[in-house]
């Protein structure tokens, strides 16, 4: 008997997340909306640009840590900001085929301009109400961890 695409078992995979945020709330906030996901997300953070930069370089305390497939960033953090950290990550050959989701409060046209020049590969702007924030980042893991194919050599190979 041949099962269904519908009924065959869901092949159980982790995905590798870096969320880039130092804003505590929406951390916990987009933990929760991934909880319950029908993939399995590991979830890091970093709290500010030059921390985000150093764990997807794996540099100094990061050095044992995951390549992540794919980065969540805010474009408003402390050291370096969101900007800077997509333009560096665009630059570098290891980092370059990451897929970035600016997820940003700022809906200033220079910001989406700024971000698409840089090569995000999506902007979205976070609502004000938690359950529009849940249904965003449900939205975010449907389509990048659901129906977009990541890049199989981005997370995976060493540097």
């Amino acid at each position: 008997m041949n099962l269904s695409i519908t009924e065959r078992p869901r092949e159980v995979r982790s995905v590798e997340v870096l969320l880039a945020e130092d804003n505590p709330g929406d951390v916990r906030l987009t933990r929760e909306a991934l909880k319950d996901s029908r993939v399995r997300v590991n979830l890091s953070v970093a709290v500010d640009g030059e921390e985000a930069l150093a764990f997807m370089r794996r540099q100094g305390k990061y050095s044992g840590a995951p390549r992540p497939e794919l980065v969540l960033l805010d474009l408003n953090m402390p050291k370096k900001d969101g900007r800077e950290v997509l333009a560096e990550m665009r630059k570098d050959p290891n980092l370059v085929c990451i897929p970035v989701v600016v997820l940003t409060t700022s809906e200033a046209e220079e910001d989406i301009v700024s971000s698409y020049k840089f090569h995000a590969n999506g902007y979205v702007t976070k609502p004000t109400y938690v359950d529009q924030f849940r249904v965003v980042v449900k939205a975010i893991e449907e389509f990048w961890m659901r129906v977009a194919k990541l890049p199989p050599h981005c997370g995976r190979h060493k540097q």
